[in-house]
């Protein structure tokens, strides 16, 4: 695999902007999730409003506010990254043909079986579980949209509709929760745990990035995006 020629010892793979978004969602599925397993009532059913500072966890109109709160939160993350991202036409994280190929091959090259193609500033399992991932949320807020038209009073929806917004909001949280654990679990392999602190500090080790990502130094190098010859995008400048 070439290797760009990397001087700094870190590279800048993530702004502000990309880390804003990234907690936010973060934050804003888990109080959805709390909240909203509170109001089936599963902590009810389940004892959990008795655990230690958990005693809100079965009053409805604190996981109702909780989960309104959240919703906007997540709402808020969503139209920033697609407004802000698309008018910079930054689109490296959208999938790819030949993703889910590729995405297995770097998978067996973590088990020993062979060796990762020249990747990217994003690794094409990344770009399948963005597409995941990003499908499900907005499955769950376009859903849940539908439900608090309901919630209002002011508009009489067919019982089928509802059924079915009540149905596909429960699949998107549950393909949420699915995506975010085969997320997380990606970390269980050595080669990826060097992308976390993209994450935290926003830069990653450039011996690392060179290595592996030797695609997206070589633009860096270049000074352009992938398949534009325009300056690259403050979010994949090196510090």
């Amino acid at each position: 695999m070439s290797t760009a020629a990397v001087t700094t010892d870190a590279i800048r793979r993530h702004g502000f902007s990309g880390r804003f978004v990234h907690w936010t969602v973060a934050l804003s599925t888990i109080v959805l999730l709390a909240s909203g397993l509170g109001q089936l009532p599963l902590a009810r059913r389940y004892m959990v409003d008795t655990l230690p500072l958990l005693g809100w966890s079965s009053d409805f109109g604190v996981t109702l506010t909780l989960h309104y709160a959240a919703a906007a939160g997540l709402i808020l993350a969503v139209t920033y990254h697609v407004v802000l991202h698309g008018l910079r036409r930054e689109f490296a994280i959208l999938p790819r043909r030949g993703d889910l190929r590729e995405s297995w091959q770097i998978v067996k090259a973590m088990l020993g079986r062979g060796e990762e193609p020249e990747n990217d500033k994003y690794l094409a399992e990344q770009r399948v579980a963005y597409a995941f991932i990003g499908g499900s949320v907005v499955l769950v807020i376009v859903t849940g949209y539908i439900k608090v038209l309901k919630n209002l009073g002011e508009f009489a929806l067919p019982s089928w509709l509802l059924w079915t917004t009540t149905s596909l909001h429960n699949l998107a949280m549950f393909l949420i929760v699915l995506g975010v654990a085969g997320h997380l679990g990606a970390f269980l392999f050595k080669a990826n745990r060097k992308l976390i602190p993209g994450m935290l500090s926003g830069k990653v080790c450039s011996q690392y990035a060179s290595e592996r990502h030797a695609v997206w130094c070589a633009q860096l190098e270049l000074g352009e995006t992938r398949g534009s010859s325009q300056p690259a995008a403050p979010d994949a400048e090196r510090p």
